[in-house]
């Protein structure tokens, strides 16, 4: 029997179909995070780090880590404009995320998601959905909040349809 995640009973909130768009934008995201730690329940470290298919790397552990950067990068430094360090990721592996190991654990990478989330919320709170973000991109962009949020809810799709495919690999288990 796995080990079960510390995720182990993750409340999914269906989004408002009635809601305001911030209050929408806000449902849509937080329903995707949930939807990802959903696709993780239940299993132990060797299966959040099993690949997809050779040659890809791609592992339900990794796409969490994955996440992890891309909340810390859209809200602090996009919207806020901090520049914290990187997570996983280096100038060698920039993609490091992805790349798990034995030593690479579901508490550690959970905590840090988790965190970043909870970073992203709070500043995001501050701002109103046409602020446009203090940092730029990389591409020397800025970006409104209003489309952080639309670009966090298809990031956060894509990847659950990832996520999808991974679980069912890992033990057959199918569904939302």
């Amino acid at each position: 029997m796995p080990l079960m995640t510390s995720v182990e009973h993750t409340a999914r909130t269906e989004p408002s179909t009635t809601a305001g768009e911030r209050e929408m934008l806000e449902g849509w995201l937080d329903y995707h995070r949930q939807t990802l730690a959903l696709k993780c329940e239940g299993l132990d470290g060797a299966q959040l780090r099993t690949a997809s298919a050779p040659p890809s790397g791609l592992s339900l552990l990794g796409l969490v880590r994955h996440m992890a950067e891309v909340e810390r990068g859209w809200f602090r430094r996009i919207l806020a404009g901090d520049r914290p360090g990187r997570i996983y990721s280096t100038e060698e592996d920039p993609d490091r995320a992805f790349h798990v190991t034995e030593a690479d654990t579901w508490e550690e990478a959970y905590a840090t998601w988790q965190a970043e989330v909870d970073q992203a919320r709070a500043i995001a709170a501050a701002h109103g959905l046409d602020d446009l973000g203090a940092g730029k991109h990389r591409s020397g962009e800025t970006f409104s909040l209003r489309w952080i949020y639309t670009h966090m809810i298809e990031e956060y799709a894509r990847h659950n349809g990832h996520a999808d495919l991974l679980r069912e690999r890992i033990d057959g288990a199918t569904g939302d």
